[in-house]
């Protein structure tokens, strides 16, 4: 059976056909887990983000058009969910702790920041990018997977030597649109 592209998918999705909905949770359920994980949750509540994530997925997929990127969407989203949960759980434990012992400078929530806003600031870069470019790097850099080169080459339908030249070529334009020399 061939592989269906992530509009494919969503076209399906939309239609009600639940193989299409088991295929999207099968090929993105790591990238959400991890990106819980990767903040610093546990199985719990990373399986809850993801829960929350694919729930998000099935209420808009009236929204999603063709050129949505069904892996960007579904990571932005569970970035934000991880932030609210864990948002929710600073603003609570603070609420139990008297005024006095509450630190205000908190360094690692700082550090905290910085990689949210990172992130958000390379996944803006990415959905400029076009589709080709956009499914190349995010299959070569941030598939919990680490597929091959003959994987990506296969699963894109390009030959196995244009990979590493696009590559090049996508990630000079990614980093043209992000104003990096």
């Amino acid at each position: 059976m061939k592989e269906m592209s992530d509009w494919d998918l969503i076209q399906a999705c939309q239609q009600g056909d639940e193989q299409a909905w088991n295929h999207v949770v099968t090929r993105y359920r790591r990238l959400v887990f991890s990106i819980a994980l990767n903040y610093g949750l546990g199985a719990d509540d990373a399986a809850e983000i993801m829960q929350i994530t694919f729930i998000m997925l099935l209420d808009g997929l009236v929204n999603l058009h063709k050129d949505s990127h069904l892996g960007g969407w579904l990571a932005t989203v569970a970035r934000r969910n991880t932030w609210h949960l864990l948002n929710r759980r600073r603003r609570e434990n603070l609420e139990d702790e008297p005024l006095s012992e509450i630190v205000l400078v908190d360094e690692s929530s700082e550090y905290q920041q910085e990689q949210w806003e990172l992130i958000n600031w390379l996944d803006d870069g990415l959905t400029q990018l076009d589709r080709t470019c956009r499914e190349l790097l995010l299959a070569l850099y941030f598939d919990p997977q680490q597929p091959a080169y003959s994987e990506v080459a296969d699963r894109m339908g390009l030959a196995v030597g244009s990979i590493g030249p696009m590559r090049a070529r996508c990630l000079l334009r990614l980093r043209q649109i992000m104003g990096e020399r």
